[in-house]
């Protein structure tokens, strides 16, 4: 389950300028249950938004209620604009591809990205034989 979904909606974001990423992508899929929304804006949005919205505890994501905003997602990921671009549409909204999330996982090597590694390649080796 992915929760917040509903107050993402009320942020009325423009499409093409922002996409879901962190466990987002996974929990959509129910691979796994996600415990917070990560979204994924373009800068010119941030910069929109930094003027609504404070500063979370560390510096780096903007929050809008329970959701958290990044205007990048290095070092893993130089360009953000093209993750958000090839974003896939799921019920309305945009995922930051399942690969991109898996590599980041493989960068990240704590131990629940380990287990999401897993929980992801199976996905994938499942959608790749079915033809999907």
């Amino acid at each position: 389950m992915l929760p917040y979904l509903d107050e993402l909606r009320l942020l009325n974001l423009p499409d093409k300028q922002y996409a879901i990423f962190g466990s987002g992508p996974m929990a959509v899929r129910g691979l796994r249950q996600a415990h917070d929304l990560d979204l994924l804006i373009k800068k010119d949005l941030w910069d929109e938004l930094a003027k609504i919205y404070p500063l979370d505890e560390k510096g780096v994501a903007l929050r809008a209620g329970h959701i958290e905003l990044f205007s990048h997602w290095e070092p893993w990921f130089k360009d953000t604009d093209q993750l958000i671009e090839t974003a896939e549409v799921i019920d309305g909204l945009p995922f930051v591809r399942l690969e991109y999330v898996l590599e980041w996982k493989k960068q990240m090597g704590r131990e629940k990205d380990k287990q999401d590694v897993v929980l992801i390649e199976k996905y994938l080796t499942g959608q790749a034989s079915s033809g999907i």
